[in-house]
């Protein structure tokens, strides 16, 4: 079984992907992890130094590197920029889409620098709000509203759709 989480940055794909594969038995990877250990610098910095086109083809090459079994998937924000790399996570199981809405995003990315957020030069966070969400839905098997939802009920969201 292979689950992969989609969705905004600080969504809680990290931490609710840790919680379900510890319920469900399942091995645990973070995509941002993955990239970080790849290219020895943090995400902020890939994005710094090599903008964000280098860092969406360090993220693609770290997603089509994967070779997971059993394993639930968290990965950046801005993994379905990557048709190659969605195809590849859609390829291997279910893709989950955890949706937050506009105003609990914003409330939460207060330091999308440090975080390593990609936003195009110039794009706003509606912007980016916008066309992600569109993505999002494109590539998911199912949507978990997070709306007024604490992680564990994320979680038990998530397991109510497999079982």
């Amino acid at each position: 079984m292979i689950i992969t989480l989609i969705g905004m940055p600080a969504s809680g794909k990290s931490t609710a992907g840790v919680i379900l594969a510890k319920i469900l038995g399942l091995n645990f990877i973070d995509t941002d992890l993955v990239i970080q250990q790849n290219e020895s610098e943090l995400l902020c910095d890939i994005i710094k130094n090599r903008g964000v086109k280098g860092f969406l083809e360090a993220e693609e090459k770290a997603v089509l590197s994967l070779n997971p079994s059993n394993t639930v998937i968290a990965t950046g924000g801005s993994v379905v920029y990557s048709e190659a790399g969605m195809n590849y996570l859609k390829s291997l199981g279910k893709v989950v889409y955890l949706k937050i809405d506009r105003e609990n995003l914003f409330a939460r990315l207060h330091n999308i620098r440090q975080r390593g957020v990609v936003l195009q030069p110039g794009e706003t966070l509606d912007e980016m709000y916008d066309s992600r969400s569109r993505l999002y839905e494109k590539y998911a098997d199912c949507i978990i509203d997070e709306t007024g939802a604490s992680v564990e009920e994320t979680v038990d969201k998530i397991i109510k759709n497999y079982h």
